[in-house]
């Protein structure tokens, strides 16, 4: 989708992200791309905003630790709202950065960190860290900022929302477990747990499909590769279509029992595959992101 209206849907993004990851920066960006932007905005008053008159363009929404009542749950929840409503397309925007990146940042800025105001902006950036890690999980669209300099970002969101019509669709390909159920906003589900599972493998056991050995083991399954070419055909069919039919993203899940191996083994090849073939692709892995924050 463009930023034009595609019907009568309104087009709504949520920012967010860490402080200093670039998020001012995405919002300045969507903008100049030709959204309505708002940044802190009392969450309080977003719920007033959508039950006025109907935009003419897209609206992002600018949500960070510095806004009113400002809460995950409280995020979450207006997620919900939107996700409800059949009239509004809504998407979470999470503008990310490595912890070294955000205190390298702040050094070089000197600026004080909002939830640090008293103390260094390592103990500030620690918290809002931990703070944001379930709209991390929950976004369906993350940009990690570490590599990238603002012209990048801006670039990134180009292609994203380009206001001119070019901008190709963004796809996130996602591994998840079944026992957590589905990831949220999935447009496309593929089951990858009819291929030979490494978990049964003393050797592989503990490691997971990124690593090489276990997508080596996994890729050995007879059934592997006709179900990969197969995939790879689908997505030339459905790809191009989804994008005429005007959306900016598509999410594609490959799940497993334990989102450890399997579904993580094909995403990073069924991602890299796609990018290959000049896609915007993001690969994300949840259970391995859950576990990374201690999460189980």
């Amino acid at each position: 989708m463009t930023v034009a209206q595609i019907d009568t849907t309104q087009l709504i993004v949520l920012v967010t992200g860490p402080s200093g990851a670039g998020r001012a920066t995405a919002i300045n960006a969507l903008e100049d791309l030709g959204f309505e932007a708002i940044d802190n905005l009392p969450l309080t008053l977003v719920p007033r905003l959508l039950d006025g008159p109907r935009l003419d363009r897209p609206l992002a929404l600018g949500l960070d630790v510095r806004n009113r009542d400002f809460s995950p749950s409280a995020v979450s929840g207006l997620m919900d709202q939107l996700s409800a409503n059949p009239e509004i397309e809504g998407h979470l925007l999470f503008v990310d950065a490595k912890a070294d990146t955000l205190i390298r940042r702040y050094s070089e800025t000197r600026r004080r960190h909002p939830l640090a105001a008293q103390s260094s902006p390592r103990e500030g950036i620690t918290q809002e860290l931990e703070l944001l890690e379930p709209l991390k999980s929950r976004a369906d669209m993350l940009i990690d900022t570490s590599e990238l300099t603002p012209h990048d970002l801006r670039a990134e969101l180009g292609n994203w929302f380009a206001a001119d019509g070019c901008g190709m669709m963004a796809l996130t390909v996602e591994s998840f477990s079944y026992k957590r159920g589905l990831p949220r906003g999935a447009d496309l589900v593929w089951d990858c747990r009819f291929l030979n599972n490494p978990h049964w493998n003393a050797e592989l056991r503990q490691l997971n499909g990124t690593d090489s050995q276990v997508s080596a083991y996994v890729a050995a399954d007879p059934r592997y590769a006709p179900f990969f070419e197969k995939l790879v055909e689908m997505a030339e069919l459905l790809l191009p279509a989804f994008r005429d039919e005007g959306k900016t993203h598509l999410a594609i899940a490959t799940g497993c029992t334990g989102g450890q191996h399997r579904s993580v083994a094909v995403a990073e090849a069924f991602g890299k595959a796609l990018a290959n073939k000049g896609w915007q692709v993001s690969i994300r892995h949840r259970e391995l992101e859950r576990r990374q924050a201690g999460d189980g």
